[in-house]
C-alpha cells in the first residue's frame, strides 16, 4: 500500500508491505522508499519461492499487510519531504516493482526514467511481457509463486 499526499509545503507518504514510492528530487535523483521488513526475513521464512510463512503476517518480527488487518497501516513507513525537494513520485505495487526487484531489468531510478518518458502503461507492459517470457518461473533469480502479480502505477509530476 502506498500513500501520498502533498501541499505546498511538503509531501507526506505511506508505505506498507511490497508496495513502492519513488520520489525524484529536482536534480533528478531517486529516493524509493519501502517497507523492508519483507526483505529482513530469514531465508527460513520462505515456504516456497515468494511465499512467506503465513504465520509471521501482521506480527512483530515478521511483516505486515493491511489486506489481512487494516488496521496494521499504522504500523507503516511514514515520513514527509518539503515540497521544494520532490519533482516528481510514482507509487508502485510489488506487481510492477518486478522490473527492478525480480527481474533486474534497471534500479528505481530507471524504473521511474521508464515511467516518466515512456508512461506507466509502458512499464506495466514491459513486466507482462517479461513474465510470458518466463512463464514457468525458470529463471533462477526469479523467485516468484505466481506468474502475474498486480501490476499497478501511478505517475505525478509536481
Amino acid at each position: 500500500m502506498v500513500v501520498a499526499r502533498w501541499s505546498a509545503e511538503s509531501v507526506e507518504y505511506l508505505v506498507l508491505s511490497d508496495s513502492a514510492l519513488l520520489l525524484e528530487s529536482p536534480d533528478g535523483t531517486v529516493t524509493p522508499v519501502l517497507d523492508d521488513r519483507l526483505a529482513l526475513l530469514p531465508p527460513s521464512a520462505l515456504v516456497s519461492d515468494d511465499v512467506i510463512d503465513a504465520t509471521l503476517r501482521n506480527r512483530e518480527g515478521g511483516f505486515f499487510t493491511a489486506a489481512a488487518d487494516p488496521s496494521v497501516a499504522a504500523l507503516a513507513v511514514t515520513g514527509s519531504v518539503p515540497r521544494a525537494e520532490v519533482r516528481a513520485l510514482a507509487a508502485l505495487t510489488d506487481g510492477a516493482g518486478r522490473w527492478v526487484e525480480k527481474f533486474r531489468e534497471g534500479d528505481w531510478a530507471d524504473c521511474l526514467t521508464l515511467i516518466a518518458k515512456e508512461g506507466a502503461r509502458a512499464l506495466v507492459d514491459r513486466v507482462r511481457a517479461l513474465e510470458r517470457a518466463d512463464d514457468a518461473g525458470r529463471r533462477v533469480f526469479l523467485g516468484r509463486s505466481k506468474t502475474h502479480d498486480d501490476a499497478t502505477v501511478v505517475y505525478v509530476e509536481l
